[in-house]
């Protein structure tokens, strides 16, 4: 897919299903023309504004369908798109928009009071224009978007754009100092739509329900579903109970979760209550998944999971592991292969390296290196740290895993999460995953700890299903008799809560913070 980009896919949904529903929002239907004919006006607008090919234009957005056209209308015009995480802080915010260089902010109504108090922070942004169902709620100064939309012709404007032009600027999540700006591509982003029609078991017709942020991972899953002519049904955020209403109202057929979601649904009091056999492919991903709770998730409601690993800077599908592959006879395989990400995607390249840059030997543990046509092209004006994580064409990933005879990868753990403990390395996935084992325990989490004698100690954090009962002593044992007393924790705590970051991912770095705190180093 070399010759095609992002806004050449979106024509195409529009010119073969034109009468279809495209989107849907609350009351809100749009078909595939007009949803086409929204973005040209927006780009057309845009243009008037005076945004041009190569421009950075943030999105501080809810889930909406104003977002779906924006995004379409960028793709017209060769701006780059900035996504902002809206979990993330203001602080965050304005290092994004500054350090890409951002002329244009867009932001829904919700977020206008934390607009209007980074306003004085931003150094380059020239317009800011708001997603608002009342035009007289939009700040002075600021642009409605909807009034642009209907203002101009849907006539983009006559702008070449080719696939090895920037499409999206993303940000990471900065766990380990400043958010870094990944490059996608026209190219990397074709490329990875196309991966993801092959890989993750989605069809023709498909009702997805959208409720992750459309500006991260749900946004990477528009154009699989509006390329089969499918109905995407924007939701503004998860709830558990709207979900499943929604499941039975719209007849939801896919969706895509991360684990915590799943465990949530799994919780559910009111679960069985609901017809959910409309749905045949849920999505999971961005963090692993305990074994024990995929396992209980398929009994009830059937193998129709499909797994997908892979990071910004080479978007979501660098590993699948589809529906057909959750189906599994034996208890025993079963369990490894719930344990792992599945198998390298199709046009992607793995091997796994040691320190010294060398393959493991079969069955070791090593950092996934990946080679791949989606990867980004580089950190935004950061050339060491992209020399330091694309070398010879390949993306050092941070991330360690073995693999079985079969090609299943097995990620063991970032490598910062690492614990080394005594000069041993240990893994602190595999240690939760055996406490999910345990029938009273809900969510765990392991990291490492200053030990005096070891430098570090395997800490586990346990939050409990309500009702039952464990100790301490009990769950170091659970976990010594499995794996060994090397890796069972030395010490656990029962916490309330796990907390997540804004992407829905175990905050191990918040969680780290009070035992480290005081200390010079966090290793």
């Amino acid at each position: 897919m070399n010759h095609t980009t992002v806004d050449e896919l979106y024509d195409n949904c529009v010119r073969f299903y034109r009468s279809e529903v495209a989107l849907k929002y609350h009351d809100r239907t749009f078909t595939y023309q007009k949803m086409g004919e929204n973005a040209d006006r927006l780009a057309n607008a845009l243009h008037h504004v005076g945004l041009r090919k190569g421009d950075k234009v943030a999105f501080l957005m809810a889930n909406c369908p104003e977002y779906v056209f924006a995004e379409i209308a960028l793709t017209k015009i060769g701006a780059v798109r900035v996504p902002l995480a809206v979990l993330l802080g203001a602080d965050d915010h304005i290092y994004m928009m500054n350090h890409s260089q951002s002329v244009t902010l867009i932001y829904h109504e919700k977020l206008t009071s934390r607009v209007e108090a980074m306003m004085p922070h931003l150094k380059t942004v020239q317009h800011f224009i708001c997603v608002c169902d009342n035009p007289t709620h939009v700040p002075l100064g600021h642009l409605h978007l909807q009034t642009l939309m209907a203002a101009y012709a849907p006539e983009p404007p006559p702008v070449e754009i080719e696939p090895q032009d920037l499409c999206g600027l993303y940000y990471t999540g900065g766990t380990t100092g400043r958010p870094k700006g990944v490059m996608l591509s026209h190219r990397a982003w074709v490329n990875a739509v196309m991966l993801e029609m092959l890989e993750l078991g989605l069809g023709w017709g498909e009702v997805f329900a959208y409720m992750t942020p459309l500006t991260h991972a749900g946004g990477v899953l528009l154009l699989p579903v509006l390329l089969r002519k499918g109905l995407c049904l924007i939701l503004d955020g998860f709830d558990v109970k709207t979900f499943l209403e929604q499941t039975e109202k719209e007849k939801i057929t896919a969706s895509l979760f991360v684990p915590t979601m799943i465990y949530l649904l799994l919780d559910y009091p009111q679960l069985a209550n609901y017809d959910t056999s409309s749905l045949h492919t849920l999505l999971y991903g961005a963090a692993p998944i305990a074994p024990e709770r995929l396992k209980q998730a398929i009994d009830h409601f059937g193998p129709i999971f499909s797994q997908f690993y892979g990071q910004t800077e080479s978007p979501m599908i660098l590993t699948a592991l589809p529906p057909t592959e959750h189906v599994i006879a034996d208890p025993e395989r079963q369990h490894q292969v719930f344990s792992s990400c599945g198998r390298p995607t199709m046009t992607t390249q793995i091997k796994l390296l040691d320190t010294e840059g060398d393959e493991v030997a079969p069955g070791g543990v090593g950092e996934i290196v990946a080679r791949s046509t989606f990867m980004m092209d580089g950190y935004y004006k950061n050339p060491e740290k992209t020399a330091e994580t694309i070398r010879d064409g390949w993306l050092y990933t941070g991330d360690m895993a073995r693999q079985d005879e079969q090609g299943f990868l097995y990620i063991v753990d970032r490598s910062k999460d690492m614990i080394v403990s005594g000069g041993f390395n240990i893994y602190p996935r595999e240690i939760e995953d055996v406490l999910f084992e345990h029938q009273a325990v809900k969510e765990a989490a392991v990291i490492g700890v200053p030990d005096e004698k070891w430098g570090e100690a395997v800490k586990a954090i346990v939050v409990l299903h309500e009702g039952q009962q464990t100790t301490a002593a009990e769950l170091i044992e659970f976990v010594k008799d499995r794996k060994g007393s090397l890796v069972a924790p030395k010490s656990v705590e029962f916490w309330e809560s796990i907390p997540l970051t804004n992407l829905g991912k175990v905050d191990k770095k918040k969680m780290r913070e009070p035992f480290w705190r005081g200390h010079d180093r966090r290793v």
